[in-house]
């Protein structure tokens, strides 16, 4: 199956100086259970990177801490030399433990790792972007994000870095990361269920800068609800496919990144996400996070 990107549900963005598709691709379940370790299928997790290019997809979204370092390499093993409209997305702020944890990470010596671990295990001299994971596992925490944003932006001045965004932040610390240096997005958790960020949402789009929701089909807890269920019945469609659509349809500045390990579920991720609702459904669906 090869398509082009302008045939991808959403169109484009544009992601400081690269123009890509706003229906994209999160790696982290290419990793073994629990993003440890290496893929079940290594075959398979190549064939689905394969085909989200195939498909069109210019944006990939992932980090060396996934496996550790499996999700990369597998990135690296598929597609590399990239292609040239090719975008990757990568995050530095956190390790994994022994136990599968994510053990905060984000003392400039930490970072500096965290980056050049990253370069070497994608195999590119510059990364295209790097999110500052900022908080913890159970979402974002208050405080300065100087430091540890400062760190990154030098190491954009020494040409490792293309561009910056956060992830897991506040609005506070949205606007501290913008004080000190430009940030082409914001990378938080958002869906139809946990609309905490609508006002962000709102704000970045009007400045220009993207957001990307993670787990936005709800991650390891999927999305459920009977409104939800409701629209997809009606529409004859899943549940899922109605979550995507709808946050394409929320703001043009959001950029998806479902994630898979399975190239039918990839097939149907996108076919989902390019669903037409009516204002009907969306005022139904609104109804879910509020």
């Amino acid at each position: 199956m090869n398509t082009s990107s302008a045939s991808l549900p959403g169109g484009t963005w544009t992601l400081g100086d690269s123009s890509v598709t706003r229906f994209g691709y999160g790696a982290m379940q290419l990793a073994g259970p629990w993003v440890m370790g290496p893929p079940a299928d290594h075959d398979g997790a190549l064939a689905v990177l394969r085909e989200a290019v195939g498909l069109g997809i210019t944006h990939i979204d992932t980090s060396d801490a996934y496996g550790p370092r499996f999700t990369n390499e597998l990135i690296r093993e598929a597609l590399h030399p990239y292609p040239e409209p090719l975008f990757i997305a990568t995050k530095v702020g956190a390790t994994r433990d022994a136990q599968g944890g994510w053990p905060t990470a984000r003392r400039p010596e930490d970072l500096r790792k965290q980056v050049h671990e990253n370069l070497g295990s994608l195999g590119v001299d510059t990364l295209d972007l790097v999110n500052l994971r900022m908080g913890d596992a159970q979402g974002p925490r208050p405080g300065s994000i100087a430091e540890a944003f400062e760190t990154l932006v030098d190491l954009r001045q020494e040409g490792l870095i293309r561009h910056l965004g956060v992830s897991n932040v506040t609005a506070e610390q949205v606007a501290e990361a913008r004080g000190i240096a430009p940030i082409v997005c914001v990378q938080n958790m958002y869906n139809l269920a946990h609309r905490h960020d609508d006002d962000l949402v709102d704000h970045l789009a009007a400045e220009g800068i993207a957001y990307v929701p993670f787990f936005p089909l709800g991650g390891f807890t999927p999305l459920q609800s009977e409104a939800l269920s409701r629209v997809a019945n009606r529409l004859q469609t899943t549940p899922m496919s109605v979550a995507l659509a709808w946050l394409l349809r929320r703001s043009p500045n959001i950029l998806l990144i479902p994630g898979t390990s399975s190239l039918a579920h990839l097939r149907e991720n996108v076919a989902g996400a390019g669903l037409s609702l009516s204002d009907e459904d969306v005022a139904e669906l609104d109804g879910i996070g509020h």
